[in-house]
């Protein structure tokens, strides 16, 4: 496993807050510096603008190549000139989220020692929550004149983040598209996400998440919870079909069935999700994911209200869609059926679409027409009901 400490001296176009935010757990984290990308151009009015959520994985590249790996940006078929999320008309911006590691303030970010030094937070940076992710996108959205958002759209964890907008700053989201996600984060994924974070826990390079000491980073352990991870997004179609029982020959090896090493050949399956694994540790921090799996971990809208998830949108105005996907077990369809019963309950304007799909949870970030249609009609509809161009 490549061991190389990914790189933490990139520039990212960002702003810093001075006075910082407070969050759920009563620590008030200052300063904080929130990384974005923009697209698009902001217009005159200001009423243009939608804030893209990135999930668990992602970052504020949502269009354009990422600067380390070079790849195209995570959502580039959906973001864009003419593109369903089209800059031609819209401005959208992208925020790295709180916890991260790609120039939004996290575990990877310096804090000042009370003896002058500095070191990154670690394992020491506080706990945060989705509603703490999205009190740092306010910031920037305030710093930028924006008072209220077109739109705020999101998948999977990025939909956590657009319910959390939505409740939390009813009065700035005209509308709001949660895809694939859930009201509350199910006893099933809290498990997954518990078995990932042993993975890093378990590896020797942990170090008790002090890594940078060594100048090491657990990267077996991080590969292997994303390994772990990126199986829950797809189906057992999608996954059968892209390799079945397929087998990576070598030459001068014999079949899967030959005499020698138990492990001498691998399932084109196996060899898929290491090659997930590897690439992920040059990109992200052990420590980040532990912190953002565990705010992933404690969203619940109902939490603060007996169990009522219609609470938090009581009297909204906010114009919602929700989209699911028919393959998606990690965010079935059932648990976007609750949310959409949730804002029936208190009369929200609230249309449901479950997208007839084999590709599982990452559907939403792939080629999906009926997908790409509702995306673009919401966003056309809404804009024209707010009187925009």
């Amino acid at each position: 496993m490549d061991n190389a400490i990914p790189a933490t001296s990139l520039s990212h176009q960002s702003v810093t807050f001075a006075e910082g935010l407070p969050l759920d757990c009563g620590f008030h984290l200052a300063p904080v510096d929130v990384a974005y990308r923009t697209y698009g151009t902001l217009s005159p009015a200001r009423d243009n603008a939608i804030v893209v959520c990135h999930a668990l994985t992602g970052d504020q590249y949502v269009a354009d190549p990422h600067p380390l790996t070079g790849k195209p940006g995570w959502w580039s078929r959906m973001v864009g000139p003419g593109l369903p999320i089209d800059t031609d008309r819209f401005f959208v911006i992208c925020c790295n989220v709180l916890g991260g590691c790609m120039g939004t303030t996290g575990p990877r970010s310096p804090r000042v020692l009370p003896d002058g030094m500095q070191e990154p937070w670690g394992t020491d940076f506080p706990p945060i929550t989705i509603r703490d992710m999205v009190r740092a996108q306010k910031l920037l959205v305030d710093h930028m004149g924006i008072t209220r958002l077109l739109a705020v759209v999101g998948g999977s964890m990025g939909g956590m983040q657009v319910l959390e907008w939505a409740a939390t700053y009813p009065e700035c989201v005209f509308a709001a598209m949660p895809i694939a996600t859930s009201p509350f984060h199910s006893a099933q994924n809290i498990a997954f996400n518990e078995v990932s974070r042993q993975a890093i826990f378990a590896d020797p390079q942990w170090h008790g998440g002090r890594y940078w000491e060594c100048g090491e980073i657990p990267a077996r352990g991080l590969a292997v919870a994303r390994m772990m991870a990126h199986i829950t997004y797809l189906s057992e179609a999608a996954l059968t079909r892209k390799f079945g029982r397929r087998v990576r020959h070598e030459p001068g090896k014999g079949g899967a069935g030959a005499p020698g090493s138990l492990f001498g050949e691998m399932f084109e399956v196996e060899s898929y999700l290491r090659h997930q694994g590897s690439t992920f540790v040059r990109r992200f921090d052990a420590n980040s994911y532990l912190t953002i799996t565990r705010a992933m971990d404690y969203f619940d809208l109902g939490a603060e209200h007996d169990g009522d998830m219609s609470h938090p949108f009581a009297g909204t105005r906010t114009r919602f869609c929700i989209v699911s996907f028919s393959s998606d077990w990690l965010f079935p369809t059932s648990q976007s059926r609750l949310l959409a019963r949730a804002l029936n309950r208190v009369a929200a304007n609230v249309s449901f679409v479950e997208i007839e799909s084999d590709k599982g949870h990452d559907a939403f970030l792939l080629d999906e027409p009926d997908f790409d249609r509702t995306i673009r009609g919401f966003l056309c509809g809404a804009a024209e009901h707010a009187g925009i161009a």
